[in-house]
């Protein structure tokens, strides 16, 4: 069973910064796939970005590029989400997922989440 849990959200002014954490915890989570997504007021939820625990290595979904970076300290068992210039439309609750296999992620279908953290961007 793997357990996640963000924190890191909050309201911040367009053109900041704000760095999401994952604390990840279980007995094999060091060999899955992590993930975040975002859900804005009245939308689906939407993949951000991925991580291969073991190797670091990275996916991102297109409209985020340049902007956000996934990363992940193994001392901490914990991923992180980097958001860069923020705007408005970054504005969504953010959560962290986790699976073995990065089709599920990256398809919206991991087999575990996070509850979730809100992150507003005002103008």
């Amino acid at each position: 069973q793997v357990q996640l849990v963000e924190s890191g959200g909050g309201l911040v002014q367009a053109g900041g910064s704000l760095r999401l954490s994952c604390a990840a915890s279980g007995p094999t989570f060091s060999s899955y796939y992590m993930g975040w997504f975002r859900q804005a007021p009245g939308k689906g939820r939407q993949f951000v970005a991925v991580i291969r625990w073991s190797s670091g290595s990275t996916v991102y979904a297109d409209s985020v590029k340049g902007r956000f970076t996934i990363s992940r300290d193994n001392a901490r068992n914990t991923v992180y989400l980097q958001i860069d210039s923020l705007n408005p439309e970054d504005t969504a609750v953010y959560y962290c997922a986790a699976d073995p296999a990065l089709g599920t992620v990256v398809r919206g279908t991991p087999g575990y989440w996070g509850q979730g953290t809100q992150v507003t961007v005002s103008s």
